[in-house]
């Protein structure tokens, strides 16, 4: 378990990905192959150019060639891989080049649309490209022609990969190793939506025309059930609403179903594409509006401006027969269709605390799915 953020405010301190974890192993077990080097630490260079240095937890031969290991510090970014053993082990081979295997606890892809083919082991191109770099002038350093196999393994990945949306990408038997820059900044985000991107195109590669982005587990469910759609089609977008929306502009699928809480529908109504309280507020003042253009009257309206939460102020206009959810879901709605290309058919559903549908916009285009009872609950 991570220690408690301290509320002292101090700056947020950056970490390292796993492909630059992997690539900082994979350099010391080859050095201690060709150079016999038994330093504590390794240095490698990152794709911007930054030099850094990593604190070997090991670094020994083995019967097949050497293995070391880093541990992952993501910095103060809450990351599922923060403090995960990262291994390499690295054989020396006739033919020139290097070649990927993965390793216990790293997955590998079954499904077209990842960046790396289906059968390769889950290790993104950034991170191999940092390790073939790295070995090649590693071996140039020392006069050495031929080859390497590069094994990379995660201690527990598996367990780990259960928290991470790779089951449902079809990267079996672990994690992946990844990162574009090698530096994990905190609270970017940025592995999340780079998984939220390789679903869309998982789903696309492999022939879906409707998916269904939901903010969380409950609405996903009802959409799943309520649609019959597989789990390939399910894109749990969290927060970011925005990373949905721009990699559709960019790789459309035809249709598009967005669900979730009705205060964070709300925010994307009001135009934003992040929807976490750190990065967006819950807009009372837009909401008495809106109820005012359905008829509500000067005293509805400073209730629902003065309203604890998004609910009670959804609830107020529901209690006066004003239809509230539908008008915010399609306020939501536009300004997804205003991101997204004309052949991407949106609908937007608003849910309250306990579940139930409080609101919903049809597709925008008249291009209807087959008439359903809408679900009471979640």
């Amino acid at each position: 378990m991570r220690p408690e953020t301290s509320e002292t405010p101090h700056p947020l301190r950056y970490g390292y990905t796993t492909g630059a974890c992997a690539t900082a192993a994979s350099l010391a077990a080859a050095r201690r192959l060709l150079a016999n080097s038994e330093s504590g630490q390794v240095e490698i260079t990152l794709p911007r150019g930054q030099q850094v240095q990593f604190r070997l937890e090991y670094c020994r031969r083995t019967p097949q060639g050497a293995e070391a290991a880093v541990i992952k510090d993501a910095g103060d970014d809450p990351d599922v891989t923060h403090g995960a053993l990262i291994f390499a082990q690295v054989a020396l081979s006739k033919p020139a080049g290097v070649r990927f295997h993965a390793g216990p606890g790293v997955g590998t892809v079954t499904l077209p649309g990842l960046p790396v083919p289906a059968g390769e082991p889950a290790i993104n191109p950034t991170p191999r490209r940092m390790m073939v770099e790295h070995l090649t002038r590693l071996a140039a350093e020392q006069g050495y022609r031929n080859g390497f196999e590069v094994t990379i393994g995660v201690k527990n990945g598996q367990e780990l990969a259960q928290k991470t949306l790779n089951p449902r990408l079809g990267i079996t038997g672990g994690l992946s190793i990844l990162g574009s820059t090698g530096i994990v900044r905190p609270f970017s985000c940025s592995a999340y939506i780079a998984s939220i991107q390789q679903a869309i195109d998982v789903a696309r590669a492999n022939g879906l025309t409707h998916i269904a982005a939901c903010t969380g587990a409950a609405s996903e469910q009802t959409l799943r059930s309520y649609y019959g759609l597989p789990d390939m089609a399910l894109i749990e977008m969290g927060d970011f609403a925005g990373a949905v929306l721009k990699h559709l502009r960019r790789a459309p699928i035809p249709r598009l179903s967005v669900m979730g809480g009705f205060g964070k529908i709300s925010k994307l109504a009001a135009g934003h594409l992040d929807l976490h309280s750190r990065n967006s507020s819950i807009d009372l003042v837009l909401l008495a509006v809106e109820a005012a253009a359905l008829g509500a009257d000067t005293g509805l309206q400073q209730a629902i401006r003065t309203a604890n939460t998004s609910q009670q102020a959804l609830a107020l206009a529901h209690a006066a027969g004003l239809l509230l959810g539908e008008r915010i879901c399609t306020m939501a709605r536009d300004q997804a269709c205003a991101i997204l290309p004309p052949e991407v058919a949106v609908e937007v559903w608003a849910t309250d605390r306990e579940g139930k549908p409080v609101g919903h916009a049809e597709f925008a285009d008249g291009v209807h799915l087959p008439a359903k009872p809408v679900p009471d609950r979640l």
